[in-house]
């Protein structure tokens, strides 16, 4: 899947789209989602341009990946869920609903959040 510019993280990330950033450096940003799954919803995204962790993990450089991961760590830490606990997940492709063509990661905490996948 090639990359798409005008996807809504990339015009985020070009600042044509407001967000109110949680977190951010020259590798990685942080914000809410909009559209919120649990009490703490928060959407990590590298500044490169990847289409999944497939494309990141395989193109991003070793600076990108460990500031991707220092970040999510972060994030997590920032917003008090180490003790309780959170959920990363990051959609890949098609079949996974994947709906927005920029590698992106969902922190998701707050509160007890269930079983992971439902029939």
């Amino acid at each position: 899947m090639k990359y798409d510019r005008e996807n809504i993280f990339a015009r985020i990330l070009r600042r044509e789209i407001p967000v109110q950033p949680i977190y951010e450096n020259d590798y990685v940003l942080a914000f809410a989602d909009i559209s919120p799954k649990a009490p703490v919803h928060v959407l990590i995204i590298p500044k490169g341009a990847y289409v999944s962790f497939d494309d990141f993990s395989l193109n991003a450089s070793a600076t990108e990946i460990v500031e991707m991961t220092r970040a999510v760590g972060k994030v997590a830490r920032d917003m008090g869920l180490q003790e309780s606990g959170y959920r990363l997940l990051s959609n890949v492709g098609p079949d996974s609903g994947q709906e927005v063509p920029h590698y992106h990661v969902h922190l998701c905490g707050g509160a007890p959040l269930g079983p992971l996948l439902a029939k």
